[in-house]
């Protein structure tokens, strides 16, 4: 019998009572994949065109210091559902096919862990603790904390899917992303003007619809494809309308074209559960709450101003967009600097929900929503102690900057936020950078030589606080 049961049925014989004590809204969490900080017209992006995400947060609480708490997407993941640091879960890099450790093209220093294939079902979900409190729970598209069953890239594992982590209704399905595609017949073109209809995103809709007039609150996840690789789509005419904003000469001009069209049509779906949610008479009572589970990829896009992008832990590797709308509970139109990283939705969306979260790394951030200058005193972790890219890695860039358009070397490394201050600790050397984020967004000017008392003390937090969490470092090779 799973740990967990006994907990869900505790507390589910106390939801009904707790359900008329306290006014529990519904809670849609929307997650786009790689989109980066700056895609969105909202947070300064010139030409793509995001009306809908641009309302939300006209509507809501734009966030410019909303974090993942990894640097890419399987590890994000794993810590979003569970309120954990990826150092506490031993789930820091993507899920492969079969167990082992890294297979680089080139030899390095370090050996990194050995890799981490599911999700433990012993893990306690948002799903499984909301579900706890009376909400019924529903999970529509990209999961990728668990093994690839039978070989299929992202297929749910049967025993570790979303199902087996408290999500009542799940559906499997890729919608119109190219990851659903039949390669030797691909769809036809769309017709000019015309965003296709996404599966995925149906199903989305239509359960909001259906749960208008339910007598319990719900918690819907839908987990994007968008704006991940392969960006290839079937919108030639939005590819043809971003044509005049890049010059002939870009670099990756024909990627980053078809990349705005791909950050189109995610607002465009974003915009379809929008409209489920108000044309249903749910809008009050419904938090809606986006965020993209890493930054950029350097190949297809502009992290700038940021630094770096997906798989590194500079601020283009983690630093997201990130809002929140709920009409008569979070003011329209405002902004936050405080720092919220992903790991703290469990005990924020529970403690919504009139519930605690105990044995968790997240903050119940949910004061931040009634004044948006709130900031708790704590630190933000991350760790990643695996290289990138695993198949070029000799070939790869040396230099992790600003706009590279390439990607980069990404060695083993740590990272801890502590005010305003970032360290970043590379294992191989034990070298550290120190970076004023609020000063220098950019991470252009390392502090660690003319600070050295801050670095120092922040390197020590930092090694104490692996150290609590038993996390698993690179290792030198015998």
């Amino acid at each position: 019998m799973k740990a967990t049961s006994l907990f869900l049925l505790l507390t589910l014989l106390a939801s009904s009572a707790l359900a008329a004590e306290t006014d529990q809204p519904n809670i849609v969490f929307i997650l786009a994949d790689d989109l980066a900080w700056s895609d969105l017209h909202c947070y300064g992006h010139r030409y793509h065109h995001t009306p809908h995400l641009d309302r939300l947060a006209a509507e809501g609480l734009r966030f410019t210091a909303g974090y993942s708490p990894a640097p890419i997407c399987s590890a994000a993941r794993a810590s979003i559902l569970t309120g954990k640091t990826v150092a506490r879960l031993g789930f820091e890099f993507v899920t492969k096919n079969t167990p082992g450790r890294q297979s680089l093209d080139t030899a390095v220093p370090l050996l990194a862990p050995e890799l981490t294939l599911n999700l433990p079902t012993a893990e306690v979900t948002i799903a499984e603790r909301l579900a706890g409190l009376g909400y019924q729970t529903a999970f529509f598209g990209k999961w990728h904390v668990s093994q690839h069953f039978q070989r299929r890239y992202l297929a749910w594992h049967p025993d570790f899917g979303p199902q087996q982590q408290g999500f009542a209704v799940a559906v499997e399905d890729f919608g119109d992303h190219p990851y659903a595609w039949n390669k030797t017949h691909p769809p036809t073109a769309a017709p000019d003007g015309v965003i296709p209809p996404d599966s995925m995103i149906q199903r989305t809709a239509d359960f909001i619809r259906h749960q208008a007039d339910a007598t319990k609150p719900y918690f819907l996840m839908t987990s994007s494809f968008y704006v991940h690789t392969p960006v290839k789509t079937r919108c030639r005419w939005l590819v043809e309308k971003y044509q005049q904003h890049l010059p002939s000469g870009a670099k990756n001009r024909q990627r980053r074209l078809e990349y705005a069209a791909f950050v189109e049509a995610l607002d465009h779906h974003v915009g379809t559960i929008l409209d489920a949610i108000d044309q249903s008479g749910q809008r009050e009572n419904t938090l809606v709450f986006f965020m993209s589970d890493n930054g950029g990829h350097p190949e297809y896009c502009s992290n700038a101003p940021l630094r770096g992008s997906k798989w590194n832990l500079y601020e283009g590797g983690i630093r997201v967009p990130m809002i929140a709308r709920w009409p008569g509970k979070i003011d329209a139109g405002v902004t936050s600097d405080t720092p919220l990283i992903g790991y703290d939705l469990l005990p924020t969306f529970v403690g919504l929900a009139g519930g605690e979260s105990k044995g968790v790394d997240g903050v119940d951030m949910q004061e931040v929503f009634s004044d948006p200058s709130w900031r708790p005193a704590r630190n933000l972790l991350w760790h990643f102690p695996y290289y990138h890219p695993e198949k070029t890695f000799s070939k790869a860039l040396d230099k992790i900057g600003v706009d590279d358009f390439e990607t980069s070397k990404t060695r083993p490394q740590s990272a801890l936020r502590s005010g305003n201050y970032k360290l970043i600790q590379f294992a191989e050397d034990d070298r550290v950078e120190l970076y004023d984020i609020a000063a220098d967004i950019s991470e252009a000017n390392d502090l660690s030589e003319s600070h050295p008392d801050k670095a120092a003390e922040l390197r020590e937090t930092l090694q104490q606080q692996l150290d609590a969490m038993n996390a698993r470092r690179a290792v030198p090779r015998e």
